[in-house]
């Protein structure tokens, strides 16, 4: 348990850790009969050896229990309605949530995934040693998986892999929108979904129809949980701030003393390729999401005509619950009221949740695997010009030992030249590349096939430049750190400690809804990048002041762009609050504006980052403009209408450094 907490709360020692050794579990897929597999004696170890029971009897075990009976007497009260009429709405609830696993759509499963994955993947890799791990920790405590979550094959590679390594099979907890792929959405349930609403609003009896079921699967040691914290599909590929609803739900039965203990398994799935990549640009840019449907699916058949490379599945160490808990809970609190009444947890309680959800993401970034094109792709944004092939490989080889340095976890190949696994790279994703004459650059052909106008030009160069921003994004978490400082001791023009501490602390916090920074550890960040710098011999750290050595003006150049387009996209986001915005913006109207605006800097030439057209983006500055109270929510009528402190969010501008050229005079904005 002790290591367990050590493993959540390390700071440096990541730098340092073995991690573990990976196999291709498509190799022998590769080489025998995939019927023979799907039909394979199963075998599951199982909690404490428990007979899992039937899906009729954990409906009967929900619709009996206290606290659900609890909460339809309450209901019942409130609504006039019988207690009857109340229970058989929870009854219709539980019918419409639940799983219904069965062992022949599971196979049936395992024989299509074969033969999909197979077409999709040169390798599925896998540590072990981590399955290892989580065999054991299954029969010790329930279990809760946590993968990370950046394509739909993610919840299907997790079963695939339990199912293969003879595991049991988790229950995981998907979106209402799944239920209406006809077929599909049933075959799912048959293979251990069960469906829930995006949002509960205030409906407190489905409130305790969903937490009651998941409780008792947890209780009862019925299956592994598996649920994603990020909430929803990552379509930036960075990780997303983590939603602590069913986190608080898996640890309630901890706090109230149902169980000893319970073992959260972090995940980290990676992907050469993505599957969803254009995709998710597209929706970044405003066209809707395609809606999940079956039809959808049989479309979408083309994509296992294509090379998505290799994919990893990193299983972390289980981290126990009560060791992360000791010190920081008072469990007694719970004692106090009979344990099936509901209680609103407490600050401490909240801030604990909090915590541990930040850092178990954290735990997720650290064990995702990097490919050599994450390294490319970052190189290619900072040079939108593009790079001749012997600049780009020099540059690629350097950054290759920065990355390292940092911690990150990189698979590059052993036995092979940096020219060699560039070029690799380049032949995988050479639809979002031009490569002429020995020189690299993002591709713009897409645009060009056909005559456009110039906003299309822009739209399509924009869906170029954010697929490839996607991967950029999974390797921001190694550099983000110390690209902060690097920023902070730009904008700081100042050597001194605290002036640069200051500088860093307010970017630190302007971004907390962009990246995972754990709430409270402004200054153990601030050490790790200085760490960092002066272990690369980039800084030197004196008792009042930081210097840049004489030979870090490369890295630091390097940190501050891979931030600069984070910078400007913020900026974009200010100077349209303070120009543009009218005294009636809606919420709902603020992303289509504030892209408009950027797309008009674009094709004025006044702005030259794509990026600043992404409504994720957009959506994180509204986010912390909201936290900083620079811009308020006010409901009118139905609608919810942001009002804006001018004066505050146009110093938050100037503090981000005013990259973008002012339409007024500068003594205008004094």
């Amino acid at each position: 348990m002790e290591m367990a907490s050590r493993i959540l709360y390390s700071s440096r020692q990541r730098m340092l850790k073995k991690r573990d050794d990976f196999e291709d579990v498509l190799e022998e897929r590769r080489r025998s009969s995939d019927l023979r597999y799907a039909l394979k004696c199963y075998t599951p170890s199982l909690y404490k050896g428990l007979v899992p029971c039937k899906a009729s009897m954990l409906k009967t075990i929900v619709l009996q229990s206290d606290h659900l009976q609890y909460v339809i007497k309450q209901v019942s009260s409130e609504s006039g309605d019988s207690s009857e009429c109340v229970t058989e709405e929870a009854s219709l609830i539980l019918d419409e949530m639940a799983h219904r696993l069965q062992l022949s759509t599971v196979r049936f499963f395992a024989f299509t995934l074969s033969k999909a994955f197979k077409r999709l993947f040169r390798s599925v890799c896998v540590n072990e040693e981590g399955i290892q791990r989580l065999q054991q920790a299954v029969q010790e405590h329930p279990v809760v998986l946590l993968p990370s979550h950046r394509s739909y094959m993610d919840f299907l590679m997790m079963s695939y892999l339990l199912y293969m390594y003879d595991l049991p099979l988790p229950v995981i907890a998907a979106g209402m929108d799944f239920m209406s792929m006809k077929f599909i959405g049933e075959m799912l349930r048959m293979s251990g979904a069960f469906f829930i609403r995006r949002s509960f609003g205030g409906d407190k009896l489905y409130w305790a129809v969903f937490s009651e079921y998941v409780k008792t699967m947890l209780r009862n040691g019925y299956a592994p949980v598996e649920f994603f914290l990020e909430g929803t599909r990552s379509r930036t590929c960075k990780s997303l701030t983590p939603k602590t609803g069913l986190l608080n739900i898996v640890m309630e039965p901890f706090f109230k003393g149902e169980l000893f203990d319970v073992n959260l398994v972090p995940v980290s799935i990676s992907y050469e390729r993505i599957l969803e990549e254009s995709l998710y640009a597209r929706e970044l840019l405003g066209v809707p999401k395609p809606k999940e449907s079956t039809s959808g699916l049989l479309k979408a058949r083309r994509v296992l005509s294509e090379d998505y490379g290799s994919m990893h599945v990193y299983f972390g160490h289980p981290v126990s619950l009560r060791s992360l808990a000791e010190g920081k809970i008072n469990r007694s609190q719970y004692n106090l009221l009979p344990r099936y009444i509901p209680q609103k947890p407490s600050t401490d309680n909240h801030e604990f949740l909090n915590d541990a959800a930040f850092r178990l993401v954290r735990i997720q970034e650290e064990n995702m695997v990097l490919k050599p094109w994450v390294l490319i792709a970052t190189l290619l944004l900072q040079n939108p010009d593009g790079m001749d092939l012997s600049s780009l490989t020099e540059q690629t080889d350097w950054l290759r030992h920065l990355a390292l340095a940092f911690g990150a976890f990189l698979d590059w190949p052993d036995h092979a030249s940096c020219s060699e696994v560039i070029s690799c790279s380049l032949a995988l994703h050479r639809h979002l590349l031009t490569v002429s004459a020995g020189h690299v650059q993002l591709s713009v052909t897409e645009a060009l096939e056909v005559e456009t106008t110039p906003e299309e030009a822009v739209f399509h160069r924009a869906v170029v430049v954010l697929s490839c921003a996607s991967y950029r994004n999974q390797i921001l978490h190694v550099f983000l750190r110390p690209a902060l400082l690097a920023v902070a001791m730009q904008s700081a023009n100042s050597n001194r400690k605290d002036d640069i501490y200051n500088c860093f602390s307010f970017l630190r916090n302007m971004f907390s809804n962009e990246f995972i920074l754990c709430p409270g550890d402004s200054v153990q960040d601030f050490e790790e990048a200085c760490y960092l710098l002066i272990k690369r011999g980039v800084l030197q750290v004196l008792e009042h002041e930081i210097v840049m050595s004489a030979s870090g003006h490369s890295t630091l150049a390097f940190l501050c762009a891979a931030l600069d387009p984070f910078l400007q996209g913020y900026q974009v986001v200010c100077r349209y609050l303070c120009e543009e915005t009218n005294e009636n913006l809606t919420e709902k109207e603020f992303v289509p504006a504030v892209r408009n605006f950027a797309l008009k800097l674009i094709l004025a030439g006044r702005l030259k980052c794509y990026e600043a057209l992404s409504s994720d983006l957009q959506k994180n500055t509204l986010a912390a403009l909201l936290r900083l109270k620079a811009v308020r929510k006010v409901k009118v009528g139905d609608q919810v209408t942001l009002k804006v402190n001018k004066i505050a969010v146009n110093s938050l501008e100037d503090m981000l450094g005013g990259k973008i050229p002012s339409q007024k005079p500068a003594l205008a904005r004094l």
